[in-house]
């Protein structure tokens, strides 16, 4: 835990800094909010490899995190998010969203129902303001907890393997998005089947004053496994392949926003399946049905891209060379052996299987090149192991 002198330091460290710190043999840090992470620690392809091949293990302490409480918690809650958070029981995660009252995505994040009327709500961004605002008028205690609670990603193969190493009992039958508690020294350890790799993995959140006894016992079970630290430039390799979106990257917050019409809605954002009209109101509820009818102004969508070169901040169109859009997301894919991207198309465009064309600029030796390449619109994730969502998970 920080102490209580910490706003005389501009960035923070994570509480597991000592020993992260001392892998980063490349010394290249950014700051996410106001702690420090780690971008890569020795070379991000065979981080990368970890996240595939074996267990990687992500420093996630700097997600921010609010604890919402009350007799309201259940009925707040469902009018802050569009989906129905009813149907997240206790010992359950959803992925969840939430809108402004133009029907405009705020951030997305995901839910922790912990035990009866007790949630832990986590994003990217800082939401205390938006969360205290739209509790108007409901008996909720609403906490800032980012720096009560460390938290560590475990993903790939291997990482149900690691985890029963560490005597984690059972955690082989964890369903994805099930959510247990443990015993870990003298505290509790909680462990969801999360991540944002879109591979097998866990997510595991403790008291900051044991995140380093909790850090040496992981890499001490994983020995034998694989287990290797990553940073942040293989997480993204990993997010884009498993088609998963980036606040501030693949959309603009909308209480972030200066021009209105460069927010984005969740149909536009391919998540219409997180809102669910059947419940009672929510925040946007309204400008999401008109939407409905009417059609929505944007598509995201995922690109198959022709040649060997990422497509970074690439404008896309269609086969008669008229702009539609931009891509918003790139790589080359080891794991699909392609060239991907996720992209933003104005409507009608950017159905499944259609063709497509990306700009793309490339520097060789100095000279700028440029490729129009095409595009195929494809449905999912570019890559999708059977080994997420099986239950018991397999022990390699």
């Amino acid at each position: 835990m920080l102490a209580r002198d910490h706003f005389h330091l501009a960035v923070c460290e994570s509480p597991f800094h000592p020993r992260t710190s001392a892998l980063n043999q490349l010394n290249l840090w950014h700051r996410w909010r106001d702690h420090t992470v780690a971008d890569a620690y020795f070379d991000v392809g065979m981080e990368y490899n970890a996240i595939r091949n074996s267990c990687a293990v992500f420093d996630l302490s700097p997600m921010t995190k609010h604890l919402i409480t009350g007799p309201d918690s259940l009925d707040y809650m469902n009018r802050l998010v569009t989906r129905d958070v009813a149907k997240i029981k206790p010992g359950r995660v959803g992925y969840c969203l939430w809108c402004d009252d133009a029907g405009q995505v705020v951030d997305d994040g995901t839910i922790f129902h912990l035990r009866e009327g007790v949630y832990r709500l986590c994003s990217q961004e800082r939401q205390l303001d938006w969360l205290l605002c739209s509790a108007l008028g409901f008996d909720v205690a609403i906490v800032e907890e980012t720096n009560d609670v460390a938290g560590l990603a475990v993903q790939g193969p291997t990482s149900c393997a690691v985890l029963k190493q560490l005597g984690l009992q059972g955690i082989e039958n964890m369903t994805p998005f099930g959510l247990r508690s443990y015993r870990f020294e003298d505290t509790e350890l909680t462990v969801s089947r999360t991540g944002y790799t879109g591979d097998l993995g866990y997510e595991l959140w403790i008291d900051p004053n044991r995140a380093v006894p909790l850090w040496d016992r992981l890499f001490d079970a994983g020995r034998d496994h694989g287990i290797r630290a990553i940073g942040t430039l293989a997480l993204e390799m990993s997010r884009i392949e498993a088609g998963f979106i980036q606040a501030g990257v693949d959309f603009l917050p909308a209480d972030r926003a200066v021009r209105t019409d460069r927010t984005r809605s969740p149909f536009e954002l391919d998540l219409g399946r997180l809102v669910d009209f059947g419940k009672s109101n929510f925040t946007g509820r309204r400008a999401l049905w008109a939407e409905q009818q009417r059609g929505s102004r944007y598509r995201l969508v995922r690109l198959d891209v022709e040649g060997n070169k990422p497509a970074k901040d690439a404008y896309v169109y269609d086969p008669r060379r008229r702009n539609i859009g931009a891509v918003t997301s790139s790589m080359w894919s080891p794991a699909a052996k392609a060239s991907i991207a996720l992209a933003s198309v104005r409507m009608p465009w950017g159905k499944s299987g259609e063709e497509l064309f990306a700009e793309i600029f490339y520097q060789k030796e100095l000279k700028w090149n440029r490729f129009m390449a095409r595009c195929r619109v494809v449905d999912g994730a570019f890559y999708d192991p059977a080994r997420r969502r099986l239950t018991p998970a397999p022990d390699l």
